[in-house]
């Protein structure tokens, strides 16, 4: 049992991180200990008073009573704020281990399967920090402790001691009773939320479609079917929950209320003093509290396991980055063997066994018909996606087994859907690493954008927003064509690069090939356009997945010229 607690810990990125901290939880512990032993001190102090003071009338015994109260409560004041800033320290080195992996996971969550609102995996580790960090994680270091008050309950007198337990554990039923009973339909509503919040992120993102094409009620309709299943799973959970808080309330009232007549009957049966009466109500509240308030928190924990558990699968299915031992920079050489690949998430093979390789200054044009797997072979090659079998190597490494971040430079990158991020325009071609002016004028010039630049209101310090909003497609094209070529790439993948282009930004987009070309750049273009194919050196012809013809550009294009009129005069007869 030991060893796969062990076992699961190792797995468990989040417990790890936590565990990390364990002498400060164990401090925590203590510290709650010491807490909940001083939180005696009110009824003890109301006790002496009642009981001693009272009758023998001694100001020096009160006088010395209430110091001593007072330097325990100063004791519980210090432990308490020990005991917050401890936890909030925890919550901060935790959020600082955490965030960069959560935001590195989201990530390349996102690079499987576009549209999952990667910010949920922040708002998720915000709320396991806040959890931490907050009031209610006291509450299930004091809910231990109950038994303690009830225990001197007990001393006072048996028969109020076993009534203040009867009273504790028909509010621990309820506990249970909620825990019971809320549990699926509030586990329920977190899901619907999480996937309605998803829909609205993800459709609105594209609201000038929507808008110019009257889709929006059908999209509302849509989300607002989901969001109402939420709604309705949420009523159900929060009115039982609401209902066993009414009557958690009311037998916590009605319990000290009967305590204090039990008491009071013992008293008249000189059974237990006045003061006994008076500090056997205090202890019973103080041993009812904790399970109420387990009870109270009870929906704030179910949402914290439910952010720990996306939380987790996040990291498992996304484990850390590479961190292998630095390879030197690729020079270029790209090849693939016997290569089977699939989306994300799917066993429906794209690719099917595509092997070729190109070397340094080999311009690779690749073509096909629509869904033959052309992008998916472009991700491939930079390692956005991960073959289902076979190999795809760069410079001989497999391109997974290079550590992205160092790898990065040397790639450039234009995919179909062009995304160009909130910031200047020298942000977005120095790809938001730190630059100089003349490394940016530099990439520009190449992607042959400089005097397009220079036309902006403000030059290359023109603030564009999240998206490109602002940008013609044909401009966002060209400023991810620099961004590719920025830092000198020896290996670049451009998926349509001119599908967006007129005349002029495709004489550029030669233009930077050939410049590319001459500087022993290995260049994989996939496009539709004949126009663009003279300045490749070699072509791969996809069909349905699979590599149907492949060599020096002039030789796989009569091929193609010999297989059509073959077709056609096949059809002929």
């Amino acid at each position: 049992m030991r060893k796969s607690s062990k076992i699961q810990l190792a797995n468990n990125e989040i417990l790890q991180a936590l565990y990390g901290y364990k002498k400060i939880f164990r401090s925590v512990g203590i510290f709650t200990a010491v807490i909940n032993i001083l939180l005696l001190v009110p009824s003890l102090y109301m006790l002496e008073v009642y009981d001693r003071v009272l009758t023998s009338r001694n100001t020096y015994t009160l006088l010395m009573l209430t110091l001593m109260m007072l330097i325990m409560y100063l004791v519980y004041a210090a432990l308490e704020a020990l005991r917050s800033y401890s936890v909030i320290e925890v919550g901060k080195k935790i959020d600082a281990e955490l965030n960069q992996r959560t935001f590195t996971a989201a990530f390349e969550q996102n690079l499987k399967t576009r549209g999952e609102n990667a910010a949920q995996a922040l708002n998720d580790l915000t709320t396991i920090r806040q959890f931490v960090t907050g009031p209610s994680l006291y509450t299930f270091f004091d809910a231990p402790w109950f038994p303690l008050y009830l225990l001197v309950i007990f001393i006072f007198n048996f028969w109020l001691g076993l009534f203040a337990t009867i009273c504790t554990a028909l509010l621990v039923l309820l506990a249970v009773i909620n825990e019971l009973v809320t549990h699926e339909p509030l586990s329920k509503a977190n899901t619907l939320a999480f996937q309605s919040s998803n829909l609205a992120s993800n459709h609105l993102r594209n609201a000038d479609a929507l808008d110019s094409m009257g889709m929006l009620p059908g999209i509302r309709k849509r989300w607002f079917e989901l969001h109402s299943k939420y709604l309705e799973s949420q009523a159900i959970g929060s009115q039982r929950a609401a209902t066993l808080a009414a009557l958690t309330k009311f037998l916590r009232i009605t319990m000290q209320s009967l305590t204090l007549g039990l008491a009071a009957y013992l008293v008249l049966k000189n059974e237990i003093s006045a003061g006994m009466m008076i500090a056997a109500v205090i202890l019973l509240g103080k041993a009812l509290s904790p399970v109420e308030s387990v009870i109270a928190v009870w929906k704030q924990w179910r949402n914290v396991l439910s952010s720990y558990e996306r939380l987790n699968d996040l990291f498992e299915n996304n484990p850390p980055r590479n961190t292998s031992m630095p390879l030197p920079r690729p020079k270029g050489y790209l090849s693939m063997e016997h290569l089977y690949a699939a989306a994300p998430y799917s066993e429906s093979m794209i690719l099917k066994d595509v092997s070729f390789s190109i070397s340094p200054g080999d311009v690779l044009g690749v073509i096909g018909p629509s869904a033959a797997g052309k992008s998916t072979l472009a991700k491939i090659a930079v390692g956005i996606w991960r073959p289902a079998s076979g190999s795809c190597r760069l410079d001989g490494a497999d391109v997974h087994a290079w550590n992205k971040d160092e790898l990065g430079p040397a790639v450039g990158y234009v995919p179909q859907e062009i995304e160009i991020f909130s910031g200047s325009i020298s942000d977005n071609i120095a790809r938001f690493y730190d630059y100089t002016a003349e490394d940016v004028v530099l990439a520009a010039k190449l992607a042959g954008i400089h005097e397009m630049i220079l036309q902006l209101p403000q030059g290359y310090n023109t603030l564009v927003g999240e998206g490109g909003i602002g940008l013609s497609g044909g401009q966002k094209q060209r400023i991810a064509l620099a961004r590719a070529v920025y830092g000198g790439p020896s290996f670049l993948v451009l998926d349509e690069p001119n599908s967006n282009l007129d005349d002029a930004g495709e004489r550029a987009l030669l233009s930077t090939i050939e410049s590319l070309h001459e500087k022993k750049s290995t260049i994989f273009l996939i496009t539709h356009r004949i126009s663009i194919l003279q300045a490749t050196t070699k072509l791969l012809y996809l069909q349905d997945g699979a590599v149907k013809l492949f060599g020096p550009s002039q030789e796989v294009l009569n091929e193609i010229k010999k297989l059509s009129l073959s077709n056609h005069m096949n059809q002929g007869s």
